[in-house]
């Protein structure tokens, strides 16, 4: 390394250990891990058919004491690939819509929740409304106004900012969403709301003016006090850039630098002080007459969270005394296979000390619940049981790239796989002394991924970190229980917005 590369290592707060680490990855690569099945109803994933009452006044109850709960939303992913299709119909060499796609967008443009908006760019920009832009064939003039900086610039914005929702009063946003969200399911005994959105820096003060805007409307009509916050990920999370020969990729020069993919807002989730959190992504919200069902499966995940958290501390205090007995032992040693689904085989040949002394690394852990719907070709990594490094088997979930494609059995599990992840976790952060965990002392570092890309014509190769909720939370104890398709509404392209969940 040379002087300048050392300076840029230094500005962005990494150490020359993690940088060789880096490079050590692309030339090594990463292990798949060991399947043992794929998660299933009565084996891996739970139901909540019995005691739904008993958790939702677990929650309620837990509301009403001193802890704190924080939603935790990443929000930094910019819309352009929601408006793909849109881009690719503005460069072709026709003027009227082709595609199905197309199609679909311009007939049915009136049930957007931006269309008012788009409405007044047009007239000022054309000095024309849309119907008759679109009866005059200038559909390309309609989604330029639509993505372009000097129209409602949709193409450059994050989703977290783009108009998703039809409401008499006033259409709204993702954010906004979320913040009636936030009211519905995790508001404290002194009626605060906690909130916070990592965005990117780009971002950030767009984020701000539009929180400013919104939140007194919620905080007045669901009487409610929003503390909301944000955060950026760090430049010490960024990966080094590869050559073909797995040698740092320079640009005149000079090192270049990657975010390392959403397993960085691992770092983020660790900085805040909370007891319970929360993680949804921006674009998965449903407009008020759809939350009942989000929101009642919010409060169960959140309720079996504080009921397993509660055992699991009960049980390290007893494990705290050396007398205690082989029956206690044992009853705790159930509750790690049978609700935590922690099976280790050679628990049964340990020693006194030895299982108590496993069971203590099994239960002072992080926690997370984790909703999981069934598959129904959405795209998106899935639950399963994986055979760990000690022998033991646990609940993981996992994305494509962690399965070895090339083996057989591998593939055959994948593909009997039931249920995927939507991105709904709810989380206890703390230990049972009132602690908070480490996180990144929970991660995986064996489960990033690596990536091919090109930069100015040359191959480059990208370093993911392990995402945030499979390599990042690798060693957490993890609880999937199914929840209904209805609370799992992506928006990854413009059309879904057309979808009757989001009308």
């Amino acid at each position: 390394m040379n002087t300048s590369d050392l300076e840029i290592l230094k500005e962005k707060g990494i150490d020359s250990k993690q940088f060789e680490a880096q490079l050590q990855s692309f030339r090594e690569g990463f292990p798949f891990l060991s399947i043992h099945k794929a998660a299933e109803i009565g084996n891996g994933i739970f139901q909540l058919d019995n005691d739904l009452n008993n958790f939702l006044l677990l929650w309620e109850e837990y509301l009403k004491g001193d802890k704190t709960s924080v939603k935790f939303v990443p929000a930094s992913g910019a819309a352009s690939r929601m408006f793909k299709n849109i881009f690719e119909f503005i460069s072709t060499d026709y003027t009227k819509p082709t595609t199905d796609f197309e199609k679909t967008f311009f007939d049915k443009i009136r049930s957007f929740a931006f269309y008012n908006e788009l409405n007044d760019i047009c007239i000022k920009n054309n000095h024309k409304d849309i119907q008759t832009l679109i009866n005059e064939e200038e559909y390309k003039t309609v989604a330029s106004n639509l993505l372009n900086t000097d129209g409602l610039n949709y193409g450059n914005l994050p989703k977290g900012l783009l108009k998703f929702h039809n409401y008499a009063d006033g259409n709204r946003t993702p954010l906004e969403e979320h913040l009636v969200e936030g009211a519905l399911y995790s508001k404290s005994n002194n009626n605060e709301v906690n909130i916070h959105f990592t965005v990117s820096n780009e971002h950030r003060e767009l984020f701000v003016k539009h929180v400013n805007e919104v939140y007194e409307r919620y905080a007045k009509q669901y009487d409610v006090k929003y503390s909301i916050s944000f955060s950026e990920q760090k430049t010490s999370t960024d990966t080094v850039a590869a050559d073909s020969n797995n040698e740092p990729f320079r640009e005149n020069g000079e090192l270049v630098f990657r975010p390392g993919g959403h397993g960085a807002l691992i770092e983020n989730l660790n900085d805040l002080n909370a007891d319970i959190v929360f993680i949804k992504n921006i674009d998965n919200v449903v407009p008020d007459s759809l939350k009942d069902t989000t929101v009642v499966y919010k409060k169960l995940l959140a309720g079996l969270l504080v009921s397993l958290q509660k055992k699991a501390f009960n049980y390290l205090e007893q494990l705290e005394n050396e007398n205690i007995s082989e029956t206690s032992l044992a009853t705790i040693n159930k509750f790690c296979e049978n609700e935590l689904l922690n099976k280790n085989p050679k628990a049964s040949s340990f020693s006194k000390s030895e299982l108590i002394s496993y069971l203590k690394g099994k239960l002072n852990r992080p926690i997370r619940v984790c909703g999981m719907v069934k598959n129904v070709g959405e795209p998106g990594g899935g639950p399963y049981l994986i055979e760990n490094e000690d022998g033991s088997i646990s609940p993981q979930i996992l994305e494509s790239s962690q399965i070895n494609m090339k083996d057989e059995r591998s593939v055959n599990i994948m593909n009997t796989a039931t249920h995927f992840n939507p991105v709904d976790l709810v989380c206890a952060i703390k230990d049972y002394k009132g602690n908070k965990f480490n996180l990144t002392k929970y991660i995986d570092k064996n489960t990033g991924f690596i990536s091919s890309k090109s930069k100015n014509g040359r191959e480059l190769k990208a370093l993911e970190l392990p995402g945030l909720w499979n390599g990042a939370m690798s060693n957490w104890n993890t609880v999937f229980v199914e929840v209904p398709i209805l609370t799992f509404n992506p928006v990854k392209t413009v059309n879904d917005l057309l979808r009757e969940e989001h009308q």
